[in-house]
Order: structure tokens, then sequence, then C-alpha cells
């Protein structure tokens, strides 16, 4: 039988049918990802409270559409807290486990001013299990590289290159500087190698524009 992601992760008949959620741009979360949050706004203070009584601490991220917080997609992903700390200034900061995505039903505010959603899970059942399908590595890390020169990052290119394919593709997907839409697509992607195919082909567009923008200047 196949394995889940990690021991705490819930199984998929434990899922509940409501979900706090957390609408922020650029923020992608992926199943399998990890992401760092500085909860300060009142209303999100209370949505982790609230969230970390509860046996399955999931939180709902999902991107808003051009920046209007009631405009939102309908796929998101779930997050568990997997850590948690406060600050002395009142802050709180987290971290979310990507556990699997959720479609959106409908929505409604809490009396603390947070947004909770009725949610449906179905259709991605599978993201509760790691993806061991092969990639095109060598084509993604040749991207990876000329985008990174452009851009002028740098890189432990020991580590990406002994980082498992599902999690390097996921942690590129995160934190790489894409557009909205541009990360709604890579969390929308069925499967892995869907996924992938669209990573190398936003860092070749986005390469070929810093070049062209390049040759321009010169």
């Amino acid at each position: 039988m196949a394995t889940t992601r990690g021991p705490f992760e819930p199984e998929f008949s434990e899922l509940p049918r409501q979900l706090p959620i957390f609408p922020l741009p650029s923020a992608l979360l992926l199943p399998g990802g990890k992401l760092p949050l500085n909860i300060f706004e009142p209303r999100y203070l209370a949505m982790v409270r609230d969230c970390l009584v509860q046996p399955h601490r999931l939180i709902g991220m999902v991107q808003p559409r051009a920046d209007e917080e009631d405009n939102l997609y309908e796929i998101g992903c779930a997050g568990r807290i997997s850590s948690y700390g406060e600050s002395d200034d009142g802050r709180l900061l987290i971290t979310l486990s990507g556990t699997l995505r959720y479609r959106l039903l409908d929505i409604h505010e809490v009396e603390d001013g947070y947004k909770m959603a009725n949610v449906s899970w179905i259709d991605f059942k599978n993201d509760l299990i790691p993806d061991e399908s092969q990639i095109d590595r060598a084509l993604l890390i040749e991207n990876l590289r000329h985008y990174f020169e452009l851009k002028g990052y740098s890189a432990d290119w020991e580590h990406i290159g002994n980082c498992e394919d599902e999690k390097l593709v996921t942690t590129l997907s995160m934190i790489c500087p894409f557009d909205v839409p541009e990360k709604q697509a890579l969390l929308e992607c069925p499967d892995l190698n869907q996924r992938v195919k669209l990573l190398i082909a936003i860092l070749e567009m986005a390469s070929h524009a810093d070049d062209d923008e390049s040759t321009a200047k010169h």
C-alpha cells in the first residue's frame, strides 16, 4: 500500500469539510512543501489560535486574483501547522506543511473576521501520496541555471543535485518569484510530470524575456 507523506499527515477520511482560509498573493503552498508565515493581523492571529485546538491543525492557503482579497481562485492547498512560535511583539511565527489541495465551494466570515470555507478534497486525494514519477531533471537544471544567472541569484548546486525530484520541483515552484497566475497554474497541475514541464516553460519564458531586455539595452 502507498505510504503518506509523513506520520502526522491526516488520513483522507479525517479531513474536515470546513477549513479556515488565508488569502495571500504569491504565497504558493504545494503538497509536501513548507511555508513559513509571520502572522500579525488580529483576524489571522485568531484564526491560528482557533486552528491549533483542532486535531488536524489545517489552514487553507489560497491566492486572490489581481490582489483582490474577495476574488479568490477556486483551488488552494491546505497546510498543517507543523511548527509554532510566539514573538515578544505579539506576532505568531508558524510553518505550514503542505498536505493536499482543495476546491472552494462557498465562503463565510466568522465573528473574528477571518474566512471559513466549505471545501471539496475528492479531486486531490492522491496529493497525500508522494509522486515518484520520473522527470526530465537535466532539462530542468539547465533552465534553472540560466534563469539564476540572468537574475543574479546564487544557489547551492550540490544541494540541488542531491534533492529528490518532487521536493526540488515543489521548492522551486514555491520560492521562485513568478507571477500569481503562473504560481496558480503550477498549483493546478495534475501531477509532478505536468508541473515540471510547466516549470521549465516558465523558466524558459522568463529567461528569454530577460535576454531580450538585455539585448535591447545594448
